[in-house]
């Protein structure tokens, strides 16, 4: 069996309760912080774990796991240094990761929060 990276079959596992929610063929590499829908629900990757198998010549990736959680795909993003962060990044709070908004108001949303403080930029 010749698995192309095009389409790699990937083990969708809900972490908490932890059970195999699919088996599914993906097109691309989700990284933990990405946002993937399945079956009309909305997952958080937490982790990707990569499953290699000795063959003739070496070993191959033939699967992937990707550990999730339910998750509603936040409205407010930012891009810093080529990632998309949750929430708004100009905020001194904001927690700059693709998972955690912010520690003051997690939930969000950021517009109108009344912890929101600008970080002061040194120029």
């Amino acid at each position: 069996m010749n698995t192309s990276q095009e389409s790699l079959l990937t083990e969708v596992i809900l972490t908490h309760p932890r059970q195999t929610i699919g088996k599914i063929q993906l097109d691309w590499m989700p990284q933990p912080g990405n946002y993937l829908e399945l079956e009309g629900k909305t997952y958080a990757v937490l982790e990707r774990h990569h499953h290699y198998q000795y063959k003739v010549g070496g070993y191959y990736l033939s699967k992937i796991s990707l550990y999730v959680q339910k998750a509603s795909k936040p409205s407010e993003r930012s891009l810093i240094d080529g990632r998309w962060v949750v929430g708004d990044s100009n905020c001194r709070f904001n927690a700059r990761s693709e998972i955690l908004r912010c520690a003051v108001n997690p939930a969000g949303p950021c517009e109108g929060c009344k912890f929101f403080e600008a970080i002061e930029l040194n120029i």
